[in-house]
């Protein structure tokens, strides 16, 4: 039995794991449909307004890693925990964009300091996994 297959792992082998795995993906989907029509209601706010802002770029980064962190639970390839990493990293970078000219200088400081924290962390998970 290969265990990097989770059609064939133990759990999958009795109804409960079953079910579950299905409960799984079936949300997983929804999650993915979620995403592309939140981008495409994105897309269609920047057709409207006739320009594009960088918070907007940022924000259809997010959809991206959204989608990108979804195709590897189905996948199985790579490093679902490094994914939610870069989303948050993502998500403090476009708040600091957002709210850079009204925010204090620290407060700048200490979401800088948490994307730098967060860098790290995905790249010990990205070690740690590799190995």
């Amino acid at each position: 039995m290969d265990s990097s297959n989770p059609a064939e792992s133990p759990a999958a082998a009795n109804p409960a794991g079953r079910a579950l795995r299905f409960i799984e993906q079936g949300l997983l989907m929804v999650a993915a449909l979620m995403t592309l029509g939140a981008a495409g209601a994105e897309v269609a706010a920047v057709y409207q307004r006739g320009s594009i802002v960088l918070a907007d770029i940022l924000l259809m980064f997010l959809y991206t890693e959204v989608i990108a962190m979804i195709a590897v639970f189905y996948t199985g390839k790579g490093s679902s925990f490094v994914f939610p990493i870069f989303i948050a990293i993502t998500a403090i970078a476009r708040l600091i964009v957002l709210q850079g000219k009204d925010m204090q200088a620290e407060n700048v400081v200490f979401e800088a300091g948490a994307i730098l924290l967060l860098a790290f962390a995905a790249l010990v998970m990205g070690k740690v996994r590799s190995d």
